[in-house]
């Protein structure tokens, strides 16, 4: 019994199944990106979307040159950009519901001159 559990936990866990899982993220970003009307739905999606690319990024390192991290620290630079990218979008997020009370993407012409 103690041979089964330890063969279970060494086993490798397929490229296949982590670049699936990528793809689905990076996918659902996309439709949640194209079919929202909320700007904060619409950052979410993003969001998602960088996190799905994150994800492919260090798993070809893993699974490619598994002693050398340039795509664990591509992947931890894409996170902190996307932090700061998530701060100015919320920044500029909360200007548009002060002007107009409202997030809506079609609404945001009212705020022309």
């Amino acid at each position: 019994m103690y041979e089964i559990i330890v063969d279970f936990l060494s086993m490798q866990v397929p490229l296949v199944a982590y670049l699936s899982v990528g793809l689905v993220m990076f996918f659902a970003g996309v439709y949640g990106f194209l079919t929202r009307k909320n700007l904060l739905m619409m950052l979410i999606a993003i969001e998602l979307m960088l996190n799905g690319a994150d994800l492919n990024f260090a798993v070809f390192n893993r699974y490619l040159y598994p002693q050398q991290h340039e795509g664990m620290f591509f992947t931890i630079f894409a996170i902190a950009v996307a932090a700061c990218e998530t701060a100015v979008a919320i920044a500029i997020i909360i200007n548009i519901y002060r002007n107009l009370n409202n997030i809506d993407v079609e609404k945001i012409d009212e705020m022309k001159y």
